[in-house]
């Protein structure tokens, strides 16, 4: 992953929701240790203590956990703890975006639903 310096973004938001991303493709698994901040630094050429500010998004959210000396741990749940995450804050503002984008294109409701179908039906084509 290439940090994006031009996103709107912070970089230690893009750093937490990278973590996530690696969480929910299972790089990470529950109660496994995951990168420190140092690691995140030099991986991403960074300052530490913006990659500690990705680790403490994380922890503070419970997604992950610290061992005193041990580092940062992903906890049990976490997967399902991003997928509603996501779910509830992401995706429903991708959904709330697309409707207003369809709505100043005056689509329908139905031709709407078609499309997502389409696609939908088009990307298990490729699985």
């Amino acid at each position: 992953m290439i940090l994006n310096t031009e996103n709107n973004k912070p970089i230690y938001v893009q750093i937490a929701e990278w973590l996530e991303t690696e969480i929910l493709s299972e790089s990470f698994k529950p109660d496994e240790k995951i990168y420190s901040q140092y690691q995140l630094a030099e991986i991403f050429n960074i300052n530490p203590a913006t990659a500690a500010k990705g680790l403490n998004i994380l922890a503070d959210e419970k997604i992950l956990y610290k061992k005193r000396g041990l580092g940062m741990f992903v906890t049990t749940d976490a997967k399902e703890m991003i997928m509603t995450k996501r779910k509830n804050e992401t995706l429903k503002q991708m959904v709330e975006d697309l409707v207003s984008e369809a709505t100043r294109l005056s689509v329908a409701e139905e031709e709407l639903i078609s499309m997502i179908t389409t696609v939908i039906r088009e990307g298990e084509g490729q699985s």
